[in-house]
């Protein structure tokens, strides 16, 4: 394992905690009313570890196939694991989705609904669900579709997560997120990365989803790439 590259990542970690907790403090909200999700997307193992060494037990994924290849060992090796899968999620994935995650953050059609009640009921599972709103919207599209996986599908609808349109000041979207969950009743608010997580923590985020300013930039076809970029983390 790179050195380097363990201290980067445990001082990132530990940048953030801390910046996480001075956000709370400025909210007027105790640091442990908000999750920190680590996106840990692209990254394998080993730069992993001194990540969950350093005290983090929750991260973020956003494909199936990347989580069966790398986590089974990690999880097995570290206690206390719950992975949190914040990327798209194609309904014929619902299945291993239900199966590998303790919370899927996308939960955004209603065919994506409809698969994922049929494999809760199947499995005995049930990870904690975020419907994923486009803010951009009109808000009354997110009223009628949490109302579907309520009453339709029968999902227990735990928040709601919103990717602010990244030309676009955060803060609006997070705000309306915030309205759409409180007048839904639904206390779980996933909003805020790297670059913005203290304003989501302002506006009430539970969750922030954070890669970059933990792990890094990583390489993808010669080029840095942000973890965070596209994923919602």
């Amino acid at each position: 394992m790179n050195e380097t590259l363990t201290a980067d990542s445990a001082g990132g970690l530990a940048r953030v905690r801390a910046e996480i907790a001075a956000a709370c403090r400025a909210a007027g909200r105790e640091a442990a009313s908000v999750t920190l999700v680590a996106v840990s997307k692209t990254f394998p193992a080993a730069a992993i570890a001194p990540v969950i060494a350093a005290g983090q037990r929750v991260f973020g994924e956003n494909r199936v196939q990347e989580v069966k290849a790398k986590w089974p060992a990690l999880r097995a090796a570290h206690g206390g694991i719950a992975l949190h899968l914040i990327g798209p999620l194609q309904s014929n994935k619902a299945k291993e989705a239900v199966a590998l995650f303790d919370a899927i953050h996308s939960v955004d059609r209603a065919s994506l609904a409809e698969a994922l009640a049929k494999e809760i009921v199947r499995q005995g599972r049930h990870p904690t669900l975020f419907v994923e709103i486009n803010s951009g919207e009109e808000p009354q599209k997110a009223d009628a579709f949490i109302k579907t996986c309520r009453e339709t599908h029968g999902l227990t609808i735990a928040g709601l997560m919103c990717i602010p349109p990244f030309a676009e000041a955060p803060a609006p979207h997070f705000a309306l997120t915030a309205k759409i969950a409180a007048r839904n009743g639904l206390e779980l608010l996933s909003m805020g990365m790297s670059a913005d997580f203290a304003s989501a923590i302002a506006f009430g985020a539970t969750h922030v989803r954070v890669g970059t300013a933990i792990f890094g930039s990583r390489q993808v076809h010669g080029q840095k790439k942000s973890p965070d970029a596209g994923l919602g983390g």
